[in-house]
């Protein structure tokens, strides 16, 4: 790539990278991880960058973003698990007051479910860009969106009456 190849990816990287961390924080939960996910997108996006930056490289990247994170995933559960106890707990969240409840409600979702409301509901993408992102169907979108929205709305409803 030449040199204004890289003042544009530049740019691109600038205006892309808060939507793009904010998608990757609400689909992991971690901001320390969200980081590492936007980082390794925007490090595959730019070796593609030649080929893509004229047609949709923030859609192109979000889905890159979806794919690394449902890799990492893959990855966690193929760790094996051991019987030594983390020196520390995990903070438990009671209610919106604590800062992440709707990350923790999230996290409750299954993947595909979050992955769509995330896409949907927070990026702002339609039912073909939010298929074309996870590479799945319109219909795929649809069903997963409506159970997904049911089950946020079932679990807020079920904590929510110990929120005070």
């Amino acid at each position: 790539m030449g040199r204004a190849d890289d003042e544009e990816f530049a740019d691109f990287v600038q205006v892309s990278s808060a939507r793009l961390l904010r998608t990757a924080w609400l689909l992991c939960g971690n901001p320390v991880h969200a980081e590492e996910l936007v980082q390794a997108a925007l490090e595959r996006v730019y070796l593609k960058w030649g080929r893509i930056r004229d047609g949709e490289p923030l859609a192109y990247t979000r889905r890159v973003v979806v794919n690394l994170h449902a890799d990492s995933l893959r990855r966690a559960r193929r760790e094996q698990l051991t019987d030594a106890v983390p020196e520390h707990a995990a903070p438990a969240v009671t209610g919106p007051e604590e800062g992440d409840y709707l990350q923790h409600l999230l996290r409750q979702l299954p993947l595909r479910e979050r992955q769509v409301v995330v896409l949907r509901h927070y990026v702002g993408e339609s039912e073909a860009q939010a298929a074309f992102t996870l590479g799945v169907s319109v219909g795929t979108v649809k069903s997963s969106a409506s159970r997904g929205l049911a089950r946020l709305r079932a679990l807020h409803a079920q904590e929510g009456s110990h929120v005070r």
